[in-house]
């Protein structure tokens, strides 16, 4: 795996994927950017959403669950000193769908964690992530 990250100007930079997508990344005014794009602390905690959610969507498709909406809202805490670390992450999915069980939810959310999303696991090593889950069951 592959990216490239190129400065555009001030505090401006843009990621290339080696699949071949973009994203701009920007510091706030006071850091000389204008706040066009994702930081990149926000970035890596988008990526592991990103991972985790997936994850867990996948695993209650194969399931066979009927879920119409999968939601990751994630909230962490980084050190009061430089550097910054995340220093808690907490993960809070919310799985809407059709006759959800609970015990397959709790299966997707447990699997990703512990075995299947390379990002939160990989964080993991140096930081607290909780993970915790609510389910809308829809009527047809």
């Amino acid at each position: 795996m592959k990216v490239r990250i190129k400065w555009v100007e001030n505090a401006m930079f843009l990621g290339i994927s080696g699949s071949g997508h973009s994203v701009i990344m920007d510091g706030p005014p006071e850091s000389g950017g204008e706040n066009l794009g994702l930081r990149p602390m926000e970035m890596l905690l988008t990526g592991m959403g990103g991972c985790t959610a997936f994850d867990v969507k996948m695993i209650l498709d194969k399931a066979r669950q009927n879920v119409t909406d999968c939601v990751a809202e994630i909230e962490a805490e980084r050190a009061d000193a430089v550097p910054a670390v995340f220093t808690k992450i907490h993960v809070h999915f919310i799985i809407t769908g059709k006759g959800l069980s609970d015990k397959a939810v709790a299966r997707a959310v447990s699997l990703s964690a512990e075995k299947y999303c390379s990002a939160s696991i990989m964080l993991s090593k140096s930081v607290d992530i909780s993970h915790d889950y609510e389910i809308i069951n829809i009527d047809d």
